[in-house]
């Protein structure tokens, strides 16, 4: 039977992406580590391989299309002597439906992957464990129950067709939550103080502005990514925030010393390498910051690998510096500005922007004085950098002098890091930007 190739997930948060490019036609031969398409994630536009060899049979995606879900079928691989109407292999869920009753009374293998997906680091969800009546298990397949669960459908309530009254897909695909007795349903149901918020109808927004002319913009992966993703973080993650003024006038001398030495190399040190830099050793001599909250642990890092949120049209990427604390400034810098290039051209690769245990999120080019930023998870913490002002301080020795100040608020996840702690890297921060002879030994 034909083989379906599926959408593959491309990077560990990949849910859907557009289908920009076949790089094959029907009736064209392939093997595997063949190029067959450039698939766009919310990131990036990368190329999907061939994992199998065979011929393409039918293109059921056509190229442009956006919002493929992750494993839905895109296009069929023929084997020797098969034609373009063949019937695909099914999915593993279909697969589950077909297998003997015997062999689904075990709930210790509920998931399968995709068959004939690429190999790309996901799997399906694993389905609720088998629910009990009186006592006495209902037998309900794995794909049933996490429809069941999907729907909200109690599994006691509902009648199975299938070999010994066992549940199957097609019982669960006919009933709806309306049909469980009243009982049931409110013993299943959360308070409704628990209950989340109802979500926004862009239909309804819009009947709010019906008499004010507007121009409708469509989220983007990228954007709908960000979106999703900060919502989880402010939603889930216990944000504090500490705040902080440090003196940049030894910096910024510091910083034009070293340029006038580098003037004929070509390398021009900014202000965020050296924070960049601060940050790195920071994060070593305050190793418990340097680390992300896992569910039910937190991974402390050994390297300090920073990522740098960089700005591009329609949304921002967050590249990541590896072995910060190890690599000279001039390196830094080099990479810094490889990466952000090519951040706007979107020509990072995912290993390029994801992990890190720490971010930085610098608007004060911009003339931002101050401000909060969200952290990006599973990272515990993040550093927004706000402009270098003159204003008036009380020096060392009590007079009145004029000092350029930069502020700087440290985001902190307080599931990974204390406000003592927290308190403790912004020091040492500090005692880096603030003496950054001692950041370069």
């Amino acid at each position: 039977m034909a083989i379906e190739i599926l959408m593959p997930a491309l990077s560990p948060t990949m849910e859907e992406g557009t289908l920009a490019k076949w790089l094959v036609k029907e009736g064209d031969t392939v093997e595997s580590g063949d190029l067959l398409a450039e698939i766009e994630t919310d990131k990036a536009t990368m190329e999907f391989e061939a994992v199998d060899e065979g011929v393409i049979g039918k293109i059921l995606i056509e190229e442009g299309t956006e919002g493929v879900k992750v494993n839905t079928p895109i296009a069929t691989l023929l084997e020797d002597g098969e034609d373009a109407d063949a019937t695909p292999a099914p999915k593993a869920e279909e697969a589950e439906e077909k297998a003997k009753p015997e062999a689904e009374t075990s709930d210790t293998a509920e998931t399968a992957k995709p068959q004939d997906a690429p190999d790309s680091g996901s799997s399906a969800a694993a389905a609720p464990p088998a629910p009990k009546k009186d006592g006495e298990r209902i037998f309900a397949s794995p794909l049933a129950r996490r429809i069941a669960a999907n729907k909200g459908l109690d599994l006691t309530t509902i009648k199975g067709s299938g070999p010994r009254g066992r549940i199957v897909k097609a019982d669960v695909d006919g009933a709806s939550a309306s049909d469980a007795p009243a009982s049931a349903k409110a013993a299943d149901t959360p308070a409704a103080a628990a209950a989340p918020a109802a979500p926004v109808d862009s239909e309804t927004v819009k009947k709010m502005y019906a008499e004010r002319e507007y121009e409708e913009v469509t989220l983007n992966g990228m954007r709908k990514t960000i979106a999703a993703r900060l919502t989880e973080a402010k939603q889930t993650i216990p944000h504090f925030y500490l705040r902080r003024s440090i003196n940049l006038d030894a910096l910024l001398k510091t910083r034009s010393e070293i340029n006038a030495g580098l003037a004929d190399s070509g390398v021009k040190l900014s202000v965020n390498d050296f924070i960049i830099k601060a940050s790195a050793k920071a994060l070593q001599d305050v190793p418990d910051c340097n680390a992300v909250w896992a569910g039910d642990r937190i991974l402390k890092m050994k390297a300090s690998d920073v990522a740098v949120a960089v700005a591009i049209e329609g949304g921002l990427f967050t590249p990541v510096i590896q072995d910060a604390e190890a690599k000279a400034l001039g390196v830094i810098s080099e990479q810094m500005k490889d990466l952000a290039t090519r951040a706007k051209e979107r020509k990072l690769a995912p290993h390029e922007y994801q992990g890190g245990s720490f971010a930085i999120s610098n608007l004060g080019m911009f003339g931002i004085e101050n401000f909060d930023a969200v952290i990006n998870p599973p990272h515990g913490s993040i550093l927004a950098v706000g402009a270098g002002q003159k204003m008036p301080i009380v020096g060392a020795d009590g007079e009145l002098t004029v000092a350029t100040m930069m502020s700087v608020t440290l985001s902190v996840d307080h599931r990974v890091i204390d406000g003592a702690l927290g308190a403790q890297f912004l020091a040492a921060f500090a005692g880096y930007i603030e003496k950054p002879m001692s950041m370069l030994v």
